[in-house]
């Protein structure tokens, strides 16, 4: 058994099965609806479908970066038990996470100082999280140390790409991404932006496509364009969705038609998590890919 801890935040929208399976531990995001405080916890406390219908309806959604008073309670436990911690965060550049996570370290290794903390900005989320995560957990199980895997993720976290495309504009108006005449004209057309995560982690929207279908279209020629190995692509494929799987499905299957090696031969596919799709809203698809680094 490993000496030290993987860990991450709940925004790798993976399952929680997913993680408990792969022995990555995890903390919860927090996020409110209409004034009422919830755990980011894979849907246990309130299902993506219900999340949306009631930010549809009008209801007012606000999320929390994990404090750091969070983050000494959860890794006291840990370092109490012996174990050491290399946590990874959701991308700097969309949360405040990371910088918590420095500041509980820091202040735990006055306590612990016997113990170590690595903490790394992942500057990646949602799918793109949780491919990372579980790629350092494969590294763990084949014995890298945890100085060794920290390296790893520095020298290769670039690599993971991801790309979003939202086929509802509201509520990425209403966070101020897209301007509100931009996206009545873009709801007017049938217009989809494609978003990426940039070298520091921060969002930006790319391209702005005609339809969805071309929309996903699109999508899945940035992973031909982008990925390792060309066709030859044989790691795993991860994509998220707010409450349209049968649209992740879809662009799932024109990936799985061109890439034959892939990973366990099939995308894997999770809900995006309270945290972020409180942000996007419903009609996001989410793919993450190992790729070219982003630069």
């Amino acid at each position: 058994m490993s000496e030290y801890v993987l860990s991450c935040c709940s925004t790798c929208d993976l399952s929680k099965q997913w993680l408990e399976d792969r022995d990555i531990h995890y903390i919860y995001f927090n996020y409110e609806v209409n004034g009422v405080q919830c755990k980011d916890d894979f849907g246990q406390t309130i299902k993506p479908a219900d999340l949306y219908a009631r930010m549809l309806s009008g209801a007012d959604v606000k999320t929390s970066q994990v404090s750091v008073g969070e983050y000494l309670d959860d890794w006291r436990k840990l370092l109490k038990g012996g174990k050491d911690i290399l946590h990874v965060c959701m991308a700097s550049g969309i949360s405040g996470t990371y910088a918590s996570a420095c500041m509980a370290r820091d202040a735990l290794a006055t306590e612990y100082p016997d113990r170590k903390i690595i903490v790394i900005d992942s500057t990646t989320a949602s799918a793109g999280l949780g491919l990372l995560i579980d790629k350092l957990s494969d590294l763990r199980d084949e014995g890298y140390s945890l100085e060794d895997l920290a390296a790893w993720t520095e020298a290769h976290k670039a690599e993971v790409q991801l790309w979003f495309i939202t086929t509802d504009l509201t509520f990425l108006i209403k966070g101020g991404r897209v301007s509100k005449a931009a996206g009545i004209l873009g709801g007017m057309l049938n217009i989809c932006p494609m978003l990426d995560v940039e070298p520091d982690g921060t969002l930006a929207v790319k391209e702005k496509i005609r339809t969805k279908r071309r929309a996903f279209s699109r999508q899945v020629q940035k992973m031909e364009e982008l990925c390792q190995n060309g066709y030859d692509y044989d790691q795993r494929v991860f994509m998220t969705n707010t409450e349209c799987l049968a649209d992740a499905k879809a662009v799932a299957s024109m990936v799985e038609n061109k890439f034959h090696k892939i990973r366990d031969g099939k995308v894997e596919i999770f809900d995006v998590g309270a945290t972020i799709g409180c942000h996007l809203g419903p009609g996001t698809v989410v793919l993450s890919f190992w790729g070219k680094p982003r630069a």
